[in-house]
This record gives C-alpha cells, structure tokens and sequence, in this order.
C-alpha cells in the first residue's frame, strides 16, 4: 500500500514541530520563572539598600546605593537589566558572604547533587522492587506491612526523623559519622576537585577518608531515599495492579506465565513512562526539599545556604538559589517526557 507524498511529507515534519513544540514550551516556562523570581525579589520587604549601607547611613549614601542598584528605574527597565546580567552569569553578590551568588551556589550545589542523586538511586530501586512485590502478593502481610511504612514516611516530619536518627545512630549507638561531609581530620587535608565527596576522597587516595565520607553520607541518605521510596513504592504498586487486569495479562495467564514473569517481562515495560515520571518527580523534589535536610545534617549544600539566606534576609541570594531549583526543576521534567517519548511507541 503506497503512502501518498503529502501524508509522507506530514510525517516527516512531525518530529520538526514536536521539537519546536517542546522548545517553545521550554522557553515560556523558563521566561515565566524568571519573572517569577524578580516579581519575588522587586516586591519583597526587605530593602535590599538598607542591608548593604545600614540603618544609620546618610540618605545621599542611601540614593547613591539605590542608584548604583538601578532600584530607581522602572520594574521593566530592572527586569532588563536583570535578564542582562543572567545572560552573562551575574546573580549579584549575596550581602550574607560578602562573595557572587554565582559563586556560592557553584559551591553548594554540588553538596546537594551528591546527595540526592545517591537518594534517589536507594529509593528507587528498593521502591521499585517492593512496589512490584506488593503488587504481586497483593493483601498479604507483605503488602500491609509495606504500606504501613511508606505510609509513615508521608507522615513523619523529616526534620524530626533526622534528629532522631542522629540522636540513635550517631550519638548512642555510634554507627555513623555525624553531621558535617567530612570529619575536621580530612576536612581540609582532602583537594576539593570536583566538589562531590566520594569522587574527591576517591581521587585523594586516603581510603580512611573515603570511608568517613561514605559514613557522613549514610544517614542523610537513607531519610531522603525513605521519603522517596514511599511515594514510588505505592505508584509502583497501584501502576502495577491497573496493568494486572488488561488483556494481554489475561493473556500471557493462559500461556501458563507465572505471576513475577508477567510482573517483570510484561507488565514493568509497559509502566515503564509512569516510572521515569514518578522517579523525576522524586529527583526534583528532593533538590527542593533538601533544606531541612541539609540543615539537620549540617549538609553545605543549597538548602542550608537558601536557609542561611533566609534568616539573614539576603534576597539576592534567595533569589538565585531559586532560580538555579527552579530551572533544575523544569530541565529535568522535560528531560523525562523527552525520555518517555523515546521509550514509548505509544506516547509517540
């Protein structure tokens, strides 16, 4: 059956306008969180003038400040200046560090990386696999036990957690390294060359200090995968089960498959889109959500200077650690439907 060259030429620009699409759509949603951000900072309380010359300054010095900020011009000519110096890497200085914003968060943001990305890997495979085993033994024991502790790991505040596990595992028993990335004995015995711990230690050659950093990483880790295999474990699950009554189930049933071959040859495929997105939804939450996290841990990463921001009402430096989240936000959601798209027959 010929294809007719108008239909062929349609198809052939599919792809074109989907990429268009997504880059349009890219654009907007960047443009959109840009705006959003100077919005936060235009019309925010704290005069930013008053942090960097002080209350008893004279109100020339104040003017001249204000003037040099370009805080007297109009909010769209501030908005240009803004998207200016963006494109060229300029955040401003953050008053709290006396150094670029830019520069800060280069420092931090591979702290937070390092442990959301060790995170995400524990809890999505441990959520995948007792995901796929409740689905499969559905209303045992099993189940019920595993949906009673994912359901706890919704429940249970996460600052409260990390003291606790601190207070049991690190203070009492002794099991972990405490707060912090690295004891002070390797703390500055140790070349910073990529900013992440384990390949830093690695690459010192110091096994002892290797192990310390791994034991630093223990705890924060394991709160942040338990809050993330809660939520995949029961996606998983009630993924698994909408798949378990179709067709081709019923299927593959009559051929004699057993239940954990269906559940991984057939069924796991072709959940497979509702995974990435349930993972990259965990992944971007936890680079959000990291700030009591890194808090309770002494974690130097992004959410303990965000919150170190905060408390010292350094909005320039709120306002960049936002944007650069918010970006990791958008660029990893789009970077899963682009994943699910290339997966998917059905989707494309």
């Amino acid at each position: 059956m010929s294809v007719s060259p108008n239909r062929a030429e349609r198809r052939a620009k599919l792809p074109l306008l989907a990429l268009f699409q997504g880059l349009l759509t890219l654009s907007l949603t960047l443009f959109g969180l840009l705006l959003v951000t100077f919005s936060l900072s235009a019309f925010s309380p704290v005069d930013r003038v008053l942090q960097i010359v002080g209350d008893h300054a004279s109100q020339s010095t104040y003017d001249q400040v204000r003037h040099q900020l370009g805080l007297d011009q109009p909010l769209p000519v501030q908005f240009w200046h803004y998207l200016t110096r963006l494109a060229h890497g300029d955040l401003g200085t953050a008053s709290a560090t006396g150094q670029p914003v830019m520069q800060d968060l280069l420092a931090a943001f591979p702290a937070t990386l390092e442990l959301a990305t060790l995170a995400l890997i524990v809890g999505s495979v441990l959520g995948i696999i007792a995901g796929v085993l409740c689905a499969r033994f559905k209303g045992s024991p099993w189940d019920l036990a595993v949906r009673t502790f994912t359901l706890l790991g919704n429940s249970v505040p996460i600052f409260w957690l990390g003291l606790l596990m601190l207070a049991l595992f690190y203070a009492r028993l002794q099991w972990s390294a405490g707060p912090g990335r690295l004891d002070d004995i390797y703390q500055y015995t140790v070349t910073p060359r990529t900013g992440f711990a384990l390949i830093d230690t690695w690459l010192s050659g110091d096994s002892a200090a290797f192990k310390n950093a791994i034991s630093h990483l223990l705890l924060p880790v394991l709160l942040l995968a338990y809050y993330s295999l809660a939520s995949i474990t029961r996606l998983t699950r009630s993924a698994c089960l909408g798949e378990m009554n179709k067709e081709y189930i019923l299927l593959a049933r009559a051929k004699g498959a057993g239940e954990m071959t269906i559940l991984l040859r057939h069924v796991l495929p072709n959940i497979r889109g509702t995974l990435l997105t349930v993972i990259a939804l965990a992944y971007t939450s936890m680079l959000e959500g990291a700030v009591l996290t890194e808090t309770v841990f002494s974690w130097p990463g992004i959410g303990r200077y965000l919150t170190t921001a905060l408390f010292a009402g350094d909005t320039t430096a709120i306002m960049g650690g936002t944007l650069v989240i918010g970006v990791c936000f958008v660029l990893i959601n789009n970077l899963t439907d682009l994943l699910v798209r290339l997966t998917d027959p059905r989707v494309r």
